[in-house]
């Protein structure tokens, strides 16, 4: 069964207030989605460092935002959408499909985006950053223990 959850609007606007179900894609649209969001940054020639890298997916998708926004519309654009494609809005009466009417501030639109990110990647990106920075941090003081050990037992 496919993750799901609900958001309502709290900030100021037009928006304010609304309730919104928010729908997993299905694995194969969801990994297919990710290829094409990785291509579109491998294009933009954004920088990658080797310890993002080494720090795990959360800080490579912190990065991988940046360089995604720098990257051309034509290959974003269809991306940004089959995200909203998740997006449903929720009415006293029914749950359905979100038309350009529902959502009358960017803002909604932004943070209806960053919720359905959240959902697919399962992660608080703030906390998915901290934790790797501490897990990379341990593997490398590990590789210097190992380092020092192998020294040692290398002098006389």
């Amino acid at each position: 069964m496919r993750k799901t959850g609900e958001v309502t609007i709290s900030a100021e606007g037009r928006d304010k207030g609304k309730v919104f179900l928010i729908t997993e894609m299905p694995a194969s649209q969801g990994e297919a989605w990710a290829v094409r969001a990785l291509s579109a940054m491998a294009k933009s020639g954004v920088e990658i460092p080797d310890d993002i890298i080494e720090a795990g997916w959360a800080a490579l998708a912190f990065v991988g935002i940046r360089a995604l926004l720098a990257s051309d519309y034509r290959d974003v654009g269809p991306l940004l959408d089959e995200m909203m494609a998740c997006v449903q809005i929720k009415t006293d009466a029914m749950t359905r499909k979100i038309i350009e009417e529902d959502i009358e501030e960017i803002a909604t639109r932004v943070f209806l985006r960053d919720e359905v990110y959240r959902l697919h990647a399962n992660f608080s990106l703030i906390e998915s950053l901290s934790s790797a920075i501490t897990s990379a941090a341990q593997a490398r003081a590990e590789i210097m223990r190992t380092m020092q050990t192998s020294t040692e037992e290398s002098q006389p």
